[in-house]
C-alpha cells in the first residue's frame, strides 16, 4: 500500500515538472481541468461495516486527469484504510432474588357424600353416679420374720407400725438372735426393743423413742485344754435402756430451723463372779440454724454431755463429761461450696480443746457430677463403756477414762461413669489423742481384753465403687488401707490395716431377691505371752442370701454365713463360729 502511494506521488511529481516545462515553452495557457470521482459510494452519515468473516476493505477514490493540448488523460487510485470498531455492551448486575409468587388458583373439587347416621339404643338420661369401690389396698408395713438353723440359730425380727392415725404414728422392732459354736461357751444371744412414736404439730414435728437391749455373752478365749470354767464363771449380761425426746419444725421453708433433743442412757453390765458395773449418759443438743439466702446459712449449736459410771473394782465414780458451743458458716455459689466451723470444747479433767469443723468443696467442671473436697475435721468421743462394749464385748471394766480427740486431714474425689456407676476415693492424715486400743490380759488366762490408751498417727486410703441398675441389680465395694504409728504401743492392737467390704443385690425376677456379702480384715496384730506380737490370720467371710415371695403376704428366706468355713479370729483367742446356715419364713400384713 505504501509502495502504491509513493509510485503516485512521484507521478504527480513528474507531471508538475512536465507542465512547467510546457509552460515555459507556449507561453500562459489555460490550466487542464481535472475532475475526481469516488469510486466508492458511502450512505451519508453512516459507514459500511466489514462482511462477516472477512477483513475490511478500504475505500477506494478515483482521480480523473482529462485530456488536454498538452497532457494526456490520466487515472490517479488514492486508498485510504479504515478500522471498523464494534461497541462494548453493557455488563449486566446479577442480583439474588425470590421467584415471583404465583397468585394462580388451583382448582379442587371435593365431593362429599351424603352421610346417614342409624342408632340401635336410645341416649340414657343424664343422672348422678354413685362413688364407685375403691380398690386401692393399703401396703404391707407389718411383718413377722423367723427362722433357725445350723449353731442351734434361733432368728426373730418383727416390724409393726399398727398404731397411727391422722396426726400421729409409731413403729415398734422386736429382734432376736442366738448361736452357739462348736466350742465350749461359745455362744451368745442378741435381743433388743425399739418403739419410736412420732406427733405431728401444727409447726412442730415431736418424737419420743424408747429403747432396750439385753445382751448375752461366754468368755471363751482360753486355753481349754489348760483351764476348766463353769458358765457362770464366763458368763457376763450387757443390758441397758434409752429414751429420746426431739422436736424439729416442720415447715422447711422458713429462715430459722431448729432441732433440739435429750438422750437418756443407762448400761448395766452384770456377771455372778461380782464384775459389776453400771453407768449413766445424758446427751443434750440444741442446733439452730439461720437461712440468710440460697448461698449463705448460718448455724451454731450447745452440745453437752454428762456421764458417770461406777464399777465394783475401782468402787469410786468416774465422771466423762464435756461441754461444747459449735459455730458454723455454710457458704455455696455456683460450683464452690464451704464450710467454716470451729468447736471450742471443755472435755473430761477440765481438758479443752478446739475441734475444727472446715471443709472446701468445688466441681471441677460445670454441671459435671465430679466432686472434688478438701478438709480438716475435729471430734471428742466419750469412750463410754457402752461404746467401747459394743466393738468389742470381751473387754474388762474399764479402770480409767480417756476421751479420744481425733483430728482427720483429708482429700475426697466423687464421680459418675454414665449413668450406673459411682465412683470415690479420699485420703487422709488421722492424729488420735488417747487411742482405745485392746489387748489381752497375758497376766491371767487371757480370756479378757484390757483398753490401753495411746496416741496413734495414721494414714489412709479408701476408694469405692458401685454399679446400680434401678431396682434389679447393685453390686459395689469400699476398700481401705490404714498405716499406724503409735507412741507407746508397738502396734495398734487388733486394728486391721486393711479392710474390705463388697455387696451384691440382684433381682433376676420381681419374686426373687439374691443377696451376698464379702468381708476381709487383714494386718491385725496381738500381744501374748513374754510381751510377744503375734499377727492374726486374715479374715474372710463370704456369704449369701435368697427371699422368694409366694404370695405378697408370704416368702421364704435362707441365709448362709462364713460359706468356706474360715477359722479366723476378730479378737484374739476368739475364734469365729464357722459355716452357718438358716432359713424361714416372713409373714407381711
Amino acid at each position: 500500500m505504501k509502495l502504491r502511494i509513493t509510485y503516485i506521488f512521484i507521478l504527480l511529481l513528474a507531471l508538475t515538472l512536465n507542465a512547467d516545462a510546457q509552460r515555459k515553452k507556449g507561453g500562459a495557457k489555460k490550466p487542464a481541468k481535472t475532475s475526481v470521482k469516488k469510486a466508492v459510494k458511502k450512505e451519508k452519515g453512516k459507514k459500511q461495516p466489514a462482511k462477516k468473516g472477512k477483513q475490511a476493505v478500504a475505500p477506494k477514490t478515483k482521480v480523473v486527469v482529462k485530456d488536454t493540448a498538452d497532457l494526456k488523460s490520466a487515472t490517479i487510485e488514492i486508498v485510504q484504510s479504515y478500522k471498523p470498531e464494534v461497541k462494548q455492551a453493557v455488563k449486566p448486575e446479577l442480583h439474588a432474588d425470590l421467584p415471583p409468587v404465583d397468585t394462580s388458583l388451583v382448582a379442587m373439587n371435593y365431593d362429599v357424600p351424603p352421610q346417614s347416621l342409624y342408632y340401635s339404643y336410645n341416649a340414657l338420661p343424664l343422672r348422678p353416679l354413685a362413688l364407685g369401690k375403691d380398690t386401692m389396698t393399703d401396703k404391707l408395713v407389718n411383718y413377722l420374720k423367723l427362722g433357725g438353723g445350723n449353731l442351734s440359730t434361733i432368728l426373730l425380727d418383727a416390724g409393726i407400725t399398727a398404731l397411727k392415725g391422722y396426726n400421729y404414728y409409731s413403729v415398734l422392732n422386736i429382734r432376736h438372735l442366738s448361736q452357739a459354736g462348736s466350742l465350749k461357751y461359745q455362744k451368745s444371744s442378741l435381743t433388743g426393743v425399739d418403739a419410736d412414736a412420732y406427733i405431728k404439730g401444727d409447726n412442730l414435728l415431736w418424737h419420743a423413742g424408747l429403747g432396750v437391749q439385753y445382751n448375752r455373752f461366754y468368755l471363751y478365749g482360753y486355753d481349754h485344754n489348760v483351764l476348766n470354767y463353769t458358765s457362770d464363771q464366763t458368763g457376763r449380761t450387757l443390758w441397758g435402756a434409752n429414751v429420746t425426746i426431739d422436736a424439729k419444725n416442720r415447715n422447711e421453708d422458713k429462715a430459722l430451723s431448729y432441732h433440739p433433743s435429750v438422750n437418756l442412757r443407762t448400761y448395766y453390765l452384770n456377771t455372778v463372779t461380782g464384775f459389776d458395773a453400771s453407768e449413766y449418759n445424758i446427751i443434750a443438743k440444741l442446733p439452730f440454724t439461720y437461712t440468710v439466702d440460697t448461698s449463705l446459712k448460718l448455724g451454731i449449736a450447745l452440745n453437752g454431755a454428762f456421764s458417770k459410771m461406777e464399777n465394783s473394782l475401782a468402787n469410786s465414780n468416774k465422771p466423762n463429761n464435756y461441754v461444747q458451743i459449735a459455730p458454723t458458716i455454710d457458704f455455696k455459689k455456683g460450683v464452690f461450696a464451704t464450710r467454716i466451723g470451729l468447736t471450742p470444747t471443755l472435755g473430761a479433767m477440765n481438758t479443752f480443746y478446739v475441734l475444727p469443723d472446715m471443709n472446701v468443696s468445688f466441681r471441677l467442671i460445670r454441671k459435671s457430677q465430679m466432686l472434688f473436697s478438701l478438709g480438716w475435721d475435729g471430734r471428742l468421743r466419750q469412750n463410754t463403756f457402752e461404746q467401747l462394749s459394743t466393738i468389742n464385748p470381751y473387754m474388762t471394766v474399764a479402770k480409767g477414762v480417756a476421751q479420744t480427740h481425733t483430728d482427720e486431714v483429708y482429700g475426697s474425689l466423687q464421680t459418675n461413669v454414665g449413668r450406673h456407676i459411682t465412683v470415690s476415693g479420699r485420703v487422709s492424715w488421722w492424729q488420735y489423742g488417747n487411742m482405745p486400743l485392746f489387748i489381752n490380759d497375758t497376766a491371767t488366762d487371757k480370756k479378757l481384753l484390757n483398753v490401753v490408751y495411746d496416741k496413734v498417727n495414721a494414714v489412709s486410703l479408701q476408694g469405692g465403687l458401685r454399679y446400680t441398675v434401678g431396682q434389679t441389680l447393685s453390686v459395689g465395694g469400699s476398700i481401705i488401707f490404714t498405716t499406724y504409728d503409735a507412741d507407746m504401743n508397738r502396734y495398734a492392737w487388733h486394728e486391721p490395716s486393711l479392710r474390705l467390704n463388697a455387696d451384691l443385690s440382684v433381682r433376676p425376677i420381681p419374686q426373687l431377691l439374691v443377696t451376698g456379702y464379702l468381708t476381709v480384715m487383714d494386718g491385725m496384730y496381738a500381744l501374748d505371752n513374754g510381751n510377744r506380737s503375734i499377727k492374726l490370720p486374715i479374715v474372710f467371710d463370704m456369704g449369701a442370701g435368697a427371699e422368694y415371695s409366694f404370695v405378697p403376704r408370704l416368702s421364704a428366706f435362707a441365709q448362709v454365713n462364713n460359706i468356706f468355713n474360715n477359722q479366723y479370729e476378730r479378737w484374739y483367742g476368739y475364734r469365729a463360729y464357722g459355716f452357718n446356715i438358716f432359713g424361714g419364713v416372713r409373714l407381711k400384713f
